[in-house]
């Protein structure tokens, strides 16, 4: 995302949260001072940030059900081999080539991976609005499935990829052995950044989430074996 889109989506995040200003000026790039700091937990590397001229951690906390931010403000929502069977028993289809026919777009798009180097992945996504089109790929849409309070009347059955925000998760080869690795997605739209002088406070959340973020790679990697999405570096 743009320092640009960022900033527009902070402003209407503000509407309702608080921000620290200091996080805030992270987001847009505008403090350098930034190391990063990994920590194992269970079979995932988590890369913290650290400000070091604050002397803190940036670290998360989630305040569903009264924040549903990132359901309202969904940009896309690929699918696992596994979220297909899933999401399409729960939505009544007997067959899954008709759930991916009538509920799901397939779209190419770039990201920078974790070394800079630009990915193109391919990949089948939920459609979040009953006529969503490929050129509404990336935008800001409020997802179809959320009910009149804001619940997801998916859930539990929700895609996988819903379960890793605020995360962004990626695998590496160390030694023959695949690693996989998470950091926080710095869109704007979450109130649940804090900033703190140790690691201590957000220790539940990171147990939590290297069992949802191992299970989601696992998932994503059966996907592209069974030619379901792909990626592939520039």
């Amino acid at each position: 995302m743009s320092h640009k889109e960022i900033q527009e989506s902070l402003n209407l995040l503000q509407k309702n949260w608080d921000v620290d200003p200091i996080l805030r000026d992270f987001m847009l790039g505008k403090i350098k001072e930034v190391s990063d700091y990994p920590i194992k937990v269970k079979d995932v590397i988590f890369h913290l940030p650290y400000i070091t001229t604050e002397k803190k951690y940036i670290l998360w906390k989630c305040y569903w059900p009264d924040c549903h931010n990132c359901c309202e403000r969904q940009g896309r929502l690929p699918l696992t081999s596994d979220d297909l069977i899933t999401i399409g028993q729960g939505l009544k289809y007997q067959r899954t080539s008709d759930f991916v026919k009538n509920e799901t777009l397939i779209t190419t798009y770039q990201e920078p991976g974790p070394s800079g180097q630009l990915t193109t992945i391919t990949t089948i996504n939920l459609k979040r609005k009953k006529d969503e089109m490929e050129i509404d790929d990336g935008t800001h849409i409020p997802c179809r499935f959320l009910d009149e309070k804001g619940g997801c009347s998916m859930h539990p059955h929700r895609p996988g990829v819903c379960y890793l925000y605020p995360f962004s998760t990626w695998l590496e080869n160390e030694g023959g052995i695949a690693r996989v690795h998470a950091t926080f997605q710095f869109t704007g739209d979450c109130p649940g950044f804090y900033l703190s002088e140790d690691i201590v406070s957000m220790k539940e959340e990171l147990q939590e989430y290297s069992k949802i973020i191992h299970e989601y790679n696992m998932a994503s990697s059966r996907s592209n074996r069974e030619n379901y999405s792909s990626v592939s570096f520039n």
